[in-house]
């Protein structure tokens, strides 16, 4: 890398870890407990690139149960909890493909990482150990890191300003987020972040209007075409990045 990509800042859920079916299980468990009954898409349209806390408080809000600061917490402990269980029993985490050879060639390169996600510190700690990923991040920002949630830019900001505390040349200028989400996305962007969006959990042609950059697996980004970018200050319209073919600006 040259002196343009400096820090690469990764969402957790969707883009480091495959676990929406499992999220929704719990959250609909929750549900269920607190005699409310989960509806069909619903986890979907509304916990989808938000924090836990924030999906939680509006799922029941839906059902007109307003939640005091220390009952969401209760049930966000309770989740977390049985989520850790469930990756305890899984011999394999479902990490997604491409994430750890972009995390050696990024340490390889010098360049700082961290997570910032929805999901509580333990669960994205515990999936980091477990993948053998911890040691390449500098960084984590959970959703008990902030009182907000994307696309809130709250969680960037304050992974950016951790980030330049151990690398002062790190700032948003010079960092890429990587997001599945259109609220990440805005999120990151909000936080003076370029982004590359990943079609993990939506259809490439809707992820590669809101980013920067797009691809359909984070194999296939080219972190040389990110680094000119950045590097030369250009125009940051999105871009769409093919596998072996020449870079695509959108107008």
């Amino acid at each position: 890398m040259g002196n343009g990509l400096k820090a690469v800042l990764f969402n957790f859920n969707g883009v480091i870890i495959k676990d929406e079916v499992i999220q929704q299980e719990l959250i609909d468990q929750l549900l269920i407990e607190e005699n409310m009954r989960p509806k069909p898409q619903e986890y979907r349209a509304v916990c989808l690139g938000r924090s836990d806390r924030a999906c939680i408080d509006e799922l029941f809000s839906r059902r007109g149960r307003v939640l005091a600061a220390e009952d969401l917490d209760i049930l966000l402990e309770r989740k977390s909890q049985r989520y850790c269980a469930q990756l305890d029993m899984m011999e394999t985490l479902p990490v997604y493909a491409g994430v750890t050879d972009l995390a050696y060639k990024l340490r390889v390169a010098n360049v700082p990482m961290a997570v910032v996600g929805g999901a509580v510190r333990a669960e994205i700690e515990q999936v980091l150990e477990r993948t053998d990923l911890a040691k390449y991040f500098s960084v984590i920002v959970g959703s008990n890191d902030t009182t907000t949630s994307k696309p809130d830019p709250t969680g960037y900001l304050k992974a950016i300003d951790e980030l330049h505390q151990q690398y002062p040349g790190v700032d948003s200028a010079s960092a890429i987020a990587i997001e599945d989400t259109f609220e990440g996305i805005e999120a990151a962007k909000a936080a003076g972040l370029s982004v590359v969006g990943v079609a993990n959990t939506y259809p490439y042609h809707m992820i590669q209007r809101q980013a920067n950059w797009a691809v359909d697996y984070l194999n296939e980004l080219e972190l040389d075409r990110v680094e000119q970018v950045l590097a030369t200050d250009s125009d940051r319209g999105s871009v769409i990045l093919e596998p072996d073919s020449e870079v695509q600006r959108q107008s």
